[in-house]
């Protein structure tokens, strides 16, 4: 089953949500597979950069509801959550490499949230964010509720998530909720070229930033501060930072090994 696709092309791993028929909606199998193909990624020496991205019209809308109304099917919420949408957050919040979500067109319910959960988001003209789970009386799940008053703040994500309004990708860039969003004619090539300029950037040092920015949604001021410390001696003992400060010296381009 072909629910999730993956590519490396120069040194970043492409992965498609794939089942364009549901706009790219989890099931089971899906999540398990992305979760697999996540783990591949993470200890793939080739890959110093991943973008999820969906095929079709939407980039994901979410958990298949055909699922969870087929007895036969379901999985249990507890199931759904424990096995499919919390591990796949964990893993984009602890993996190593910069993380970018291309988000091409709908995004609704955990489909949003995974998105919101990369450490880039970018999304095309067309693009849009929905926490959708109020309109069928779910909460939102898949760290939504963790990251999204952090990113555009808590009474504009209550908003959201209470009413459950549709937030085009222009709107969802003015808020803060995404990086960047591109002119669908544009979009594949704007993403390639971030990917791009990620793998080739002193990976290691994007890694303990990605540390420091998860632990910064805990940490006090001081242990903030000792973590940037300690950290900071990390990444300059690293070849990357040789390399940074000798191009800089010898006024080149710098190459790094993300080491």
């Amino acid at each position: 089953n072909n629910s999730i696709l993956c590519k490396v092309e120069n040194k970043v791993a492409y992965i498609t949500l794939n089942r364009p028929e549901v706009f790219n909606s989890f099931n089971r199998e899906m999540a398990l597979s992305l979760q697999k193909t996540l783990d591949d990624c993470a200890t793939n020496a080739n890959v110093r950069a991943i973008v999820i991205t969906g095929s079709g019209k939407a980039f994901c809308a979410g958990q298949d509801l055909k699922e969870v109304t087929t007895p036969e099917l379901n999985p249990g919420f507890r199931k759904i959550l424990e096995e499919h949408y919390n591990p796949i957050i964990e893993k984009i919040r602890t993996i190593d490499k910069p993380i970018v979500a291309a988000v091409n067109g709908v995004a609704a319910g955990a489909g949003a949230n995974i998105a919101l959960a990369c450490d880039i988001v970018v999304a095309s003209e067309n693009a849009s964010f929905i926490q959708a789970f109020s309109k069928i009386g779910l909460i939102p799940d898949s760290a939504g509720t963790f990251f999204l008053p952090r990113l555009i703040g808590f009474q504009k994500a209550s908003a959201l998530m209470m009413l459950g309004d549709k937030v085009g990708a222009k709107e969802s860039f003015e808020i803060g909720m995404i990086y960047k969003f591109y002119p669908v004619a544009f979009f594949e090539e704007e993403v390639e070229k971030l990917a791009l300029t990620l793998s080739e950037m002193p990976t290691h040092a994007l890694a303990l930033t990605k540390k420091l920015l998860n632990r910064s949604m805990i940490n006090n001021l001081q242990e903030q501060l000792a973590m940037e410390s300690d950290l900071q001696i990390d990444a300059s003992s690293s070849n990357d930072y040789q390399e940074g400060v000798n191009a800089f010296m010898e006024k080149r381009a710098p190459e790094f090994k993300g080491n």
